[in-house]
């Protein structure tokens, strides 16, 4: 089948009904519970110091120039501290479990990181291909190897490289997991890319390479290294560097260098899996190359939060409960998560929009409203949408299309999820979505995902600085979303929704800090 046909059918088959959801197990298959945690056995490791957090910078200040510190194992471990790794351990009585800073639906966290390195003092003399573990804050080293790629880039420069195991999801989600996992990839490539400003580093996503060079850099074309069943799939590979604008590099000279057997055999999971021979085929699908419409005008954001970065990027967590007798949040604290989600999109032109369900916002009348990430989009939006949608500007990029209470719309779209309509507002993430695959490939399935993760990463962040809290809402009902907005056809999908209001806390959790026994 046509790579193109069998993306838009996997699309369509793993949407959500009201009286039936995509295909999954049903249950909870406790026995085969994947290991949220990857590790290569008989790979040298590499502990990283933990970093000392301190007053400086503000969350703020990650949102203005900083200057630019050295790569060094210190700095490194900054980055993958507050990206990839623990953020808490949540206690109820004797049963814990970890907590990360990148978000992840149902915290299964599909997403693996690995690091493509120049020689660093206490890491290797020569260049290296490593695998971070969150669990001990350390790196795995797999293959270390001379290349002169660093020459061309500013002294500083690495890689990062994120991948997916999709198994960890579809042992809960069933088909419709290889959407999370890659909602999930965007969630990491934004906390990596806020990370890295902490040390004032710039990371740019590649726009354009197959999946397979992601595979030879990384050792995932190498089966006897990983148990059947249980790969990983490339995802995205991010040039971080300390300067802005770098042009990404050729990456054949490095991958003529990385042709050898790498270190470490990857521990198993589970003790069997259940196969999902629909996302076998969306992911082979997408495994061309990943072509982004790429734009350097990056929109700018100002935050008024003079809170740690640290803690904000360590106090985020996923709502379970919205305080429905507290939902008013005011028009800046609104306007200010707007922006927030515009800046979001590093790198790239926005293909994606935001239908709001606002409930309680300062100067808004209750309603549905659309807001812009991209205003080109305006006039399609007219002519694709209801007829009698008002249009009416609200504010920058905002408009009202149609006012009233919308909370019971909200919950049902959620799945009947009250945290939807219990907030001071919700979202659909709506995507120009044939088009956009149309003309960038099939791999723009996977990076359209990315884009809103990224923007779900961003939103999450800065509720957390203004004291809200936000959930991430994987489970909604696709096509009746669709209909409420009056979209016909593929031009548009709703690929992911959020929840923002102000949480109720749960007294039975006690918080530990990870990391505590090193």
């Amino acid at each position: 089948m046509h790579t193109l046909e069998t993306v838009f059918e996997y699309h369509d088959r793993t949407k959500h009904h009201p009286n039936r959801y995509a295909a999954s197990l049903g249950y909870m298959d406790w026995a085969t519970q994947p290991d949220p945690y990857r590790r290569f056995d008989g790979a040298k490791g590499v502990v990283l110091p933990l970093p000392s957090p301190g007053p400086e910078p503000t969350y703020a200040a990650l949102f203005e120039p900083l200057p630019s510190e050295p790569l060094t194992l210190e700095t490194l471990s900054v980055l993958l501290r507050y990206s990839l790794g623990l953020a808490a351990v949540k206690c109820i009585g004797s049963d814990c479990w970890t907590l990360r800073c990148n978000a992840s639906s149902g915290n299964l966290h599909p997403t693996e990181g690995y690091v493509i390195l120049p020689p660093i003092e206490g890491v290797s003399t020569q260049s290296v291909v490593a695998h971070y573990a969150p669990l001990t804050h350390s790196l795995e080293l797999l293959h270390a190897f001379d290349t002169d790629v660093w020459s061309g880039l500013p002294e500083g420069s690495f890689l990062m490289g994120l991948t997916s195991i999709v198994w960890r999801e579809a042992w809960k989600y069933g088909e419709r997991a290889f959407r999370y996992t890659q909602l999930d990839a965007g969630h990491a490539l934004r906390a990596a890319q806020i990370s890295a400003r902490l040390n004032g580093w710039h990371a740019r996503l590649f726009d354009a390479f197959e999946a397979d060079t992601l595979d030879t850099l990384l050792g995932l074309d190498q089966p006897a290294r990983f148990q059947p069943n249980e790969e990983e799939i490339a995802d995205a590979l991010l040039l971080i560097t300390p300067e802005k604008d770098v042009v990404t590099p050729d990456l054949i000279p490095l991958l003529a260098q990385c042709r050898t057997a790498y270190a470490g055999t990857a521990n198993r999971l589970s003790p069997s899996q259940h196969p999902w021979e629909a996302i076998t085929l969306v992911e082979r699908a997408t495994s061309a190359a990943v072509n982004l419409p790429t734009d350097t005008a990056h929109p700018p954001f100002s935050s008024n939060c003079g809170t740690a970065a640290e803690e904000v990027i360590l106090t985020r967590r996923s709502a379970r409960a919205m305080d429905f007798g507290r939902t008013h949040i005011d028009f800046e604290s609104f306007t200010r998560l707007m922006q927030a989600a515009r800046n979001a999109v590093d790198g790239f032109t926005p293909a994606a929009s935001l239908i709001l369900f606002v409930h309680d916002v300062e100067t808004l009348e209750p309603g549905l409203y659309l807001y812009l990430l991209n205003d080109s989009y305006l006039e399609s939006f007219k002519t694709s949408m209801r007829g009698d949608f008002l249009f009416r500007p609200a504010g920058e990029h905002l408009y009202l299309l149609e006012a009233g209470d919308f909370r019971a719309q909200a919950k049902f779209i959620s799945c009947s999820q009250e945290i939807a309509s219990d907030g001071a507002f919700s979202l659909g993430m709506l995507c120009e979505f044939a088009p956009q695959i149309e003309r960038f490939g099939p791999g723009r399935y996977k990076s359209l995902y990315w884009e809103c993760g990224a923007i779900g990463q961003q939103l999450y962040l800065e509720a957390t600085s203004q004291g809200l809290s936000a959930t991430g809402i994987g489970c909604f009902l696709d096509d009746v979303m669709h209909r409420l907005l009056g979209l016909e056809g593929n031009d548009f999908q709703s690929l992911y929704h959020l929840a923002i209001g102000y949480a109720i806390p749960d007294l039975r959790l006690q918080t530990k800090l990870p990391y505590s026994r090193r």
